[in-house]
C-alpha cells in the first residue's frame, strides 16, 4: 500500500491511544510465550486434516467506484437496511468518509474541520488547527438516517460527532483532551457505546445521545476495546486485556455493568474484535490460537453468546471455524445474514490473500472466486452483499460481490 503516512496516523490514533497494536493488519503479532491453554492441555501436536477446497462462483464481482490511483479506500460499512455503504478514503494524511448508494452513486462526503466551524478561533490562534482532517470509524443509527464518526477536526484532538445523512452540520458529542473513538450505535435506542482514554486506560462509556449524558461501564487497569451491542440492544461484548493478551468479555446487564461482566475466554492466547451473529446467538472473534503454536497464525473462533461454551482448553480450541486467516481488526469477522456463514480472508500471499466463506454448521470453507488481489476489510450487508477492499496497481479499491444463493 502506498501513502505510508496514512497507515502511521491510523495506528497512532486508534492504537497508541487505546492499545499498543500488536502489528499491522497484514500480520498481527502477539507476545504470549506460555503454550498451555490455562486450565487445559496444549494441543499443538494435533494437525488439522487437509480438505479439498470447494469453490463458489459469485453472482457478480464489481468495483463500487471507478478504479483510480492516488488514494486508498478501506473499511466499507453497510447501513442497517443495506441502502447505503460508507467507506474511508485517504490521500496522504487526509482521511474522509464517503457515503454511496450500492450502485456507486455518491451521496455524501464527510470531511469535518473545526476551522470551518470557528473561523474566529483560527484567526486568533494561528497554528492551532492542522491543514488536514482525519475522519473514520462510522457507526450507523438503527434507521440508517444518522451516523456517528470520529474526527480530529484538523486540530489533533479526536472526538465523536453525529451527523444526518445528507446533512451538512456535524454535532460534537464528546469534547475531552483524551481521545474518544470506536463508537457503536445501539441497534434499538438513541444511545451509543464508545472507548475513551479519559481514565488513563481504555474504558467503555455509554452515551445518551439526546442529553450527551455519560455512564462509565468499565473500571480497571487494563484496556477495554471495540464494544459491540447485541442485536437486541441488551448486552455488550468487547475485548479486554493488554498488549500481550486480550480476552473476550460480555456485559449482560448495562444497568449493572461491572457486576454482570462475564469472561468468555480465559486462555493465554490473544482474542480480538468480537462480533455478534445477526441472530444474537453466537459471537465470532479472532484468536492467535492454532495447533502449531505459531502466534503469528490467526484463527476465527465462534462461541455461544450465552457463555455456555468452554473459556479455555481443548473445548474452546474445538470452536475454531477457520485457520490461518488475516484479521481485519477495524471490522472484525464478517457474518452473513443467515448467522451460519462467515466471510474471511485467507493468509495466502501466493494466491494474493483470497476470500473464503466458512460454513459453521458444516465446518467447511469454500473459496469465493473474486479474481481480486490482497483482499481485506470484509463487510456483509443485511441482504447478503459482500463489500471488501482489494489492491489494483498498489492502490486500495472497494469491491462488491454477491453469492448466487
Amino acid at each position: 500500500m502506498k501513502a505510508g503516512k496514512y497507515c502511521a496516523l491510523k495506528y497512532a490514533v486508534l492504537a497508541a491511544v487505546f492499545i499498543a497494536r500488536t502489528g499491522s493488519t497484514d500480520e498481527i503479532k502477539s507476545a504470549p510465550t506460555d503454550t498451555t491453554m490455562g486450565g487445559g492441555t496444549a494441543v499443538f501436536g494435533k494437525k488439522q486434516e487437509e480438505k479439498k477446497t470447494d469453490m463458489i462462483e459469485p453472482l457478480f464481482v464489481r468495483p463500487l467506484t471507478k478504479i483510480e490511483g492516488g488514494r486508498n479506500d478501506s473499511n466499507p460499512t453497510w447501513s442497517p437496511l443495506s441502502t447505503l455503504i460508507a467507506f474511508e478514503r485517504s490521500r496522504g494524511d487526509k482521511k474522509e468518509i464517503i457515503i454511496m448508494l450500492p450502485d456507486g452513486t455518491p451521496v455524501q462526503t464527510v470531511y469535518f474541520k473545526l476551522s470551518e466551524v470557528s473561523k474566529e478561533m483560527q484567526f486568533f490562534f494561528p497554528g492551532v488547527y492542522e491543514e488536514v482532517s482525519y475522519n473514520a470509524g462510522i457507526s450507523w443509527s438503527p434507521a440508517g438516517d444518522r451516523f456517528v464518526f470520529m474526527s480530529n477536526g484538523g486540530e489533533g484532538n479526536y472526538d465523536l460527532y453525529l451527523q444526518e445523512v445528507g446533512g451538512k452540520i456535524a454535532v460534537r458529542l464528546t469534547d475531552h483532551k483524551e481521545k474518544d473513538g470506536q463508537a457503536h450505535f445501539s441497534p434499538v435506542a438513541n444511545t451509543l457505546v464508545f472507548v475513551s482514554g479519559r481514565t488513563g486506560y481504555g474504558d467503555i462509556y455509554l452515551m445518551d445521545i439526546s442529553t450527551h449524558a455519560l455512564t462509565r461501564l468499565t473500571r480497571g487497569t487494563k484496556e477495554y476495546l471495540y464494544p459491540q451491542w447485541s442485536p437486541d440492544g441488551k448486552k455488550i461484548v468487547m475485548m479486554q486485556g493488554s498488549n500481550e493478551n486480550h480476552d473476550i468479555v460480555l456485559i449482560t446487564d448495562i444497568t449493572t455493568p461491572m457486576e454482570s461482566q462475564k469472561v468468555l475466554t480465559t486462555w493465554p492466547f490473544d482474542d480480538l474484535r468480537p462480533v455478534w451473529s445477526p441472530d444474537g446467538k453466537k459471537i465470532a472473534f479472532y484468536s492467535n490460537y492454532n495447533p502449531e503454536g505459531d502466534l503469528k497464525i490467526w484463527s476465527i473462533i465462534v462461541i455461544a453468546a450465552d457463555g455456555s461454551d468452554p473459556t479455555q482448553g481443548d473445548g474452546l480450541a474445538a470452536k475454531v471455524v477457520a485457520m490461518d486467516i488475516i484479521p481485519d481488526v477495524e471490522s472484525g469477522p464478517a457474518w452473513m445474514p443467515d448467522s451460519n456463514r462467515i466471510v474471511y480472508v485467507k493468509n495466502d500471499r501466493q494466491e494474493y490473500n483470497p476470500i473464503y466463506v466458512a460454513d459453521i454448521r458444516g465446518k467447511t470453507s469454500a473459496l469465493l472466486k473474486t479474481d481480486t488481489k490482497m483482499n481485506h476489510d470484509i463487510s456483509c450487508s443485511q441482504d447478503g452483499t459482500i463489500a471488501f477492499r482489494a489492491q489494483v496497481d498498489q492502490w486500495d479499491q472497494i469491491y462488491l460481490a454477491r453469492l448466487k444463493n
